[in-house]
């Protein structure tokens, strides 16, 4: 009998988003955001907390937009520096760079693979506005101790909560503690729209500026049907708008900021509002397959660890990392899982600093855990459209591969002969 191909992850659709997708293109004549993206935005701000949020057209152009916001909204400078984990995916660093600001890199720590919070504290100078925190796929350090050491420093806590959407500490949403936050709707993630990303924030006048960046720089802020109104939302659309030219302007081409295209298409925001109506559901699925996967390793726990939430966290878990005592283990085990169907992926790009792109920021080896991250963590996927199936088939693997192996204390694995 062939077994079922597992994947790490993938849309959880049920054929309401195709026909949500197919009546936007064939009712409202709306192609570029309109309508279904506004709603989605107020039904988005509306479950996870926020006064305003704000849709683009990826969680990469979400952290762009953040921080390009963020610097104008506190005014920083452009040699103002953002810590951020050296370990992770390349979009919570590049947007650091791409808005003229300084990444300062810290280290991690095995318990939860998140960044370490000594290296944070060490790595403050009188130049650091702002730290960038990204859960590890979902599971986030103390927030707690992470706060009390910004509180103490006067600087702000930003999130990249890509992986990481419906997670909670002591009982309140995670992007609670932030003055922002991102969200990806890639197809791997907790929902999706095909594409997509939010930018929110509860900061009085952020949703304005955020919007401004991400729809060309323009100064006009009607959205959807309210671009249809004759004098537009502010009722004073024809105006003196530019200081130096002393006649009429259409306040939909001012232009305030210098800003990009990262508009989503409406008929993603008509997606994202089926895929909202099922996150609990998402959530409670993800939370199950992580405990059981989890538990598969529970005999092999001196050489193979599986990060833990903690007691105040609850934990929307985007995958089951796996942290290994030695390299050959961790190859073996994952070419043995990919050999039989099971997707596994790297924790993203490891230590970035080995990567052509940002060789120039750093010294690689100079982040000892992070240096080790690619021969020491995968992880395998918990998403909600895991069956039975699929995790009878997880659970056999596991238990076949480890069945062939002797797994010695100090974390060396050898061949059994059959």
């Amino acid at each position: 009998m062939q077994k079922p191909k597992v994947l790490y992850s993938g849309p959880f659709f049920d054929g309401r988003e195709i026909k949500a997708a197919v009546e936007c293109l064939e009712s409202n004549g709306w192609l570029p955001s309109g309508p279904n993206v506004a709603k989605f935005e107020r039904a988005f701000s509306k479950k996870f907390g926020f006064e305003e949020s704000l849709m683009v057209n990826s969680g990469s152009s979400a952290n762009l937009v953040m921080f390009a916001a963020l610097k104008k909204y506190f005014n920083w400078g452009d040699d103002a520096e953002v810590i951020v984990s050296v370990v992770g995916f390349p979009t919570t660093v590049a947007p650091i760079l791409q808005n003229k600001m300084v990444p300062k890199f810290v280290d991690i720590e095995w318990k939860t693979l998140n960044w370490s919070l000594e290296a944070i504290e060490a790595a403050i100078t009188d130049k650091t506005v702002a730290i960038i925190n990204s859960p590890v796929l979902g599971n986030p350090c103390d927030i707690d101790q992470l706060k009390a050491i910004c509180d103490k420093h006067d600087i702000k806590m930003i999130a990249d909560g890509c992986d990481s959407l419906g997670t909670k500490w002591n009982g309140k949403w995670l992007s609670d503690y932030f003055v922002a936050s991102s969200c990806s709707f890639y197809p791997a993630h907790h929902i999706t729209t095909m594409e997509g990303g939010m930018v929110s924030s509860n900061l009085p006048g952020f949703n304005k500026l955020a919007r401004s960046f991400a729809w060309w720089g323009r100064d006009c802020y009607c959205v959807g049907e309210c671009n249809l109104l004759r004098n537009g939302t502010c009722g004073n659309r024809f105006d003196k708008w530019l200081d130096g030219y002393d006649s009429i302007v259409d306040h939909k081409y001012v232009f305030s900021t210098i800003g990009y295209n990262l508009k989503p298409l409406d008929l993603q925001g008509a997606v994202g509002l089926v895929q909202l109506e099922k996150f609990d559901e998402v959530h409670s699925k993800r939370r199950a397959n992580y405990k059981f996967i989890a538990s598969l390793f529970e005999d092999y726990y001196f050489s193979i660890k599986v990060p833990r939430e903690s007691a105040k966290a609850e934990v929307s878990w985007f995958g089951v990392p796996l942290v290994f005592d030695n390299k050959e283990l961790k190859h073996e085990l994952q070419q043995y899982l990919e050999d039989n169907g099971i997707q596994t992926r790297n924790y993203f790009a490891g230590n970035l600093l080995l990567h052509p792109g940002y060789k120039h920021l750093g010294e690689a080896k100079e982040f000892e855990n992070a240096y080790q991250v690619l021969d020491k963590v995968f992880f395998v996927g918990c998403h909600p459209g895991l069956t039975e199936e699929h995790l009878s088939h997880i659970e056999e693997t596991v238990n076949n591969f480890m069945s062939q192996k002797t797994v010695l204390a100090d974390g060396y694995s050898v061949t059994v002969a059959s």
